[in-house]
């Protein structure tokens, strides 16, 4: 049944949740009810790092980059040179001081450009306690020297109110999903008779796959694994329920 105004529960860690709310508002308006529920926090941790010295930092998330700038703050020694996924992972990184000088979408790409430029490293590798893969590892079978530190953890967090009310209700709610431990994390937290039709997107086949077949069967998956076909899979949903 076509909807005035479509329900989507976001439950991205902050500062993500708040700016997908955002621009799904900024590109449909009152059509969407964006309902922001984080099922993580982010802790940032201070663990020792790797001897060094290093020729450059690897970045996956913006969470990483804002740890690397509160390790350098706090007097780390850090390279300047940084590799790096996403777009907006460099934004934060350049606020923090660091030149970005390789950017990818993917890690997969940022493994296949390192190759193409024979970096030899050793990297540093910064990333959280929940990794869907290993970076460094990845690396170091490609030949490329690569260390790694957890600098920071997702803490996990109930619903909120708003969000259990939305899930006890009838209708169609589109739920993005990011990573598979954020499908895991939703799926425990679901209340045992929620009786809204939960219509997931997910970023990759990895996120489907922590999914159970029930929920599975409604699922979107993006084009890509990167936040700009993410958002066009999440509009298209959005849109297939509107008037």
């Amino acid at each position: 049944m076509p909807l005035s105004a479509v329900p989507v529960l976001i439950t991205r860690p902050q500062p993500q949740a708040g700016r997908l709310g955002q621009q799904l508002t900024a590109a449909l308006g009152g059509a969407v009810r964006p309902v922001l529920s984080p099922l993580m926090a982010r802790e940032f941790l201070a663990p020792p790092l790797p001897p060094g010295p290093h020729e450059a930092l690897l970045l996956t998330s913006e969470t990483g980059a804002e740890a690397a700038g509160r390790l350098r703050a706090a007097g780390q020694s850090l390279p300047d040179t940084l590799h790096c996924v996403g777009t907006r992972t460099a934004e934060v990184a350049r606020r923090h001081g660091f030149d970005p000088i390789t950017i990818c979408d993917t890690a997969k790409d940022l493994i296949a450009q390192l190759r193409k430029t024979a970096s030899s490293g050793p990297l540093l590798y910064l990333h959280g306690s929940d990794v869907s893969a290993r970076l460094d590892l990845a690396l170091e079978e490609a030949g490329i020297r690569a260390t790694s530190a957890v600098v920071y953890a997702q803490r996990p967090q109930p619903l909120s109110e708003a969000a259990r009310h939305l899930l006890d209700t009838p209708g169609p709610v589109v739920v993005p999903l990011y990573s598979p431990r954020s499908a895991r994390l939703l799926v425990d937290a679901l209340p045992e008779r929620a009786r809204a039709e939960i219509l997931p997107c997910a970023i990759s086949e990895a996120v489907l796959s922590a999914l159970p077949e029930t929920i599975r069967c409604r699922a979107v998956v993006a084009d890509r694994p990167d936040g700009a076909a993410m958002k066009q899979a999440i509009l298209r949903v959005i849109s297939s329920l509107l008037p």
